[in-house]
């Protein structure tokens, strides 16, 4: 029987809380793609990614209590560390709090906010039952992405959309991997290709003359960084999918600052987010 007032630890693992820098890396990321503003509409929008987030993850974990009580007794719900009934309740609590504080930010932000929650309640709920999921999954991070740029004072641009897109790519390829996490059959290496995404974007978007060494050295540590994340998988003896997911969930954060290819003072705000995701995958899993 869970007790009534769960663990802090609980509630880390239940929102897979190790990942919410990637959660701020793509805030940052959107609001200055759409030209950057208020230091303030940034802090509320981090926050209202956050809850989103985590109100996403609790009802995931209420949505698939059944299957976790069958394949990941190890999960909270089906452990016993908290009640079903009190994870939903702070799932569409956190879930309707993240909203308001976006939808704050304007028409646009309430908006596009919407359709996140849509596209979270969407995967939460058929995740388990549909092959494509990892669709659902990036439609998540690209509206995001998006509320983000709406809450700049450029508002959302073609660039910020097709950013949108290439990191929807990532997502899409890390998930198709995430999806197998809980099965022993073959891992097929085409899906994998919008991977790429971001690189191809870069290459069109980002290498000009004034920041093209940047990218370049941002480019070749995003494709160093997914060989090593995709090594577990493919090259070693023992196949370790949840270590090649972890590694390229903190990739995010080498996506976005692709995506930006800021300042080196800026480089670095992006590089901090990822060893935090990374710091944070010792303490509570990102999976």
């Amino acid at each position: 029987m869970a007790s009534s007032l769960p663990s802090a630890r609980t509630l880390l693992v239940l929102g897979r809380a190790s990942n919410l820098p990637t959660v701020w890396s793509n805030c940052f990321a959107g609001w200055l793609l759409g030209g950057g503003g208020p230091v303030r509409a940034l802090a509320q929008l981090c926050v209202g990614g956050s809850l989103l987030y985590l109100g996403g993850m609790y009802l995931n974990d209420a949505f698939d209590a059944s299957f976790d009580r069958q394949f990941r007794r190890e999960r909270p719900i089906p452990s016993g560390a908290i009640e079903e009934r009190l994870v939903w309740q702070l799932g569409f609590g956190l879930l309707g709090l993240g909203w308001l504080l976006l939808a704050l930010l304007g028409w646009s932000s309430a908006l596009l906010a919407t359709l996140l929650v849509v596209a979270v309640l969407v995967y939460d709920a058929v995740h388990k039952a549909v092959a494509f999921s990892p669709v659902l999954m990036a439609a998540c991070r690209f509206f995001l992405l998006l509320v983000a740029a709406s809450a700049s004072q450029g508002g959302v641009t073609g660039e910020s959309v097709w950013n949108a897109l290439a990191l929807a790519g990532w997502i899409v390829g890390l998930s198709y991997v995430a999806k197998r996490e809980s099965t022993t059959g073959q891992l097929q290496r085409w899906p994998l290709a919008p991977l790429a995404l971001p690189l191809l974007f870069a290459a069109l978007y980002n290498f000009h003359a004034e920041s093209q060494g940047r990218a370049l050295v941002l480019a070749v540590v995003l494709v160093a960084w997914a060989g090593w994340c995709l090594r577990h998988t493919f090259l070693t003896g023992n196949r370790n999918l949840g270590l090649t997911v972890a590694g390229l969930l903190a990739g995010i954060c080498l996506v976005d600052v692709l995506a930006v290819t800021p300042s080196w003072a800026g480089c670095a705000v992006f590089g901090g987010l990822f060893l935090a995701s990374l710091l944070g995958q010792r303490f509570v899993p990102a999976t």
